[in-house]
């Protein structure tokens, strides 16, 4: 039987909330609810959740900074919420490392929807850990080795991890500063421009012999690895 999973809602809106930890109770989640920025945070940092719900515009701190500070220590998945609909904030939202965004009013039924696909990307992640594939790009963690078209690449420890991180979030959008936080750590003291550096080196090892590129640039943003 499946441990039921846990959910963090970060909602102030009182009705919004309580419907929506209703719901998800109903269907089988474990819900916790927070109102404020802050305490949200700390909350979301303290223990580990199955997913976040989070909403935008929150007292003490927005959503937009919980996001970007729950995703520089955590790969939990966060459908952010919020009444703004314009495009350039869906992709502020998305750039901070939300992995959904929903626009207020929503129907229960697509939010729920959504859930269920990003728990089911997040366990078949967690059951395949050991071995990801992208396309025909593969690569091994135990064994730390990377193949495409069944042909053995050899990379360094950090273009492995970087590698790593961008087969495990491939088709998201990865903003540098989250890639410099991820694989070279906070204690880094060089700039921005050594991922650049380091995505043109694997760049020259896993797409320019094959003639197909997986890796992409987000110009202004970041890069990601698409399918």
């Amino acid at each position: 039987m499946q441990a039921t999973e846990h959910i963090l809602i970060i909602e102030d809106e009182v009705d919004i909330a309580e419907f929506l930890a209703l719901e998800l109770n109903h269907e089988g989640y474990e819900v916790t609810v927070e109102s404020d920025g802050r305490q949200g945070l700390d909350k979301a940092l303290a223990q580990d959740w199955d997913l976040l719900l989070l909403d935008i515009m929150l007292p003490g701190l927005s959503g937009m900074e919980i996001c970007r500070r729950v995703r520089s220590q955590s790969d939990v998945p966060i459908i952010m919420l919020t009444a703004r609909q314009s495009v350039p904030d869906r992709v502020a939202g998305l750039d901070v490392g939300a992995d959904d965004y929903l626009v207020k009013p929503f129907a229960v039924e697509e939010l729920l929807a959504r859930i269920r696909v990003a728990l089911r990307r997040t366990r078949t992640t967690a059951k395949d850990e050991e071995i990801i594939t992208v396309e025909d790009l593969t690569l091994n963690r135990a064994t730390r080795e990377v193949t495409r078209a069944d042909e053995t690449i050899t990379l360094t420890a950090r273009e492995f991890d970087l590698l790593e991180l961008f087969m495990r979030n491939r088709n998201h959008v990865l903003p540098r500063e989250v890639i410099l936080e991820k694989v070279w750590g906070y204690d880094f003291a060089g700039g921005t421009n050594v991922v650049d550096v380091y995505v043109r080196y694997l760049r020259n090892k896993i797409d320019v012999p094959y003639g197909s590129q997986l890796l992409q640039t987000v110009r202004g943003v970041g890069y990601l690895l698409k399918e």
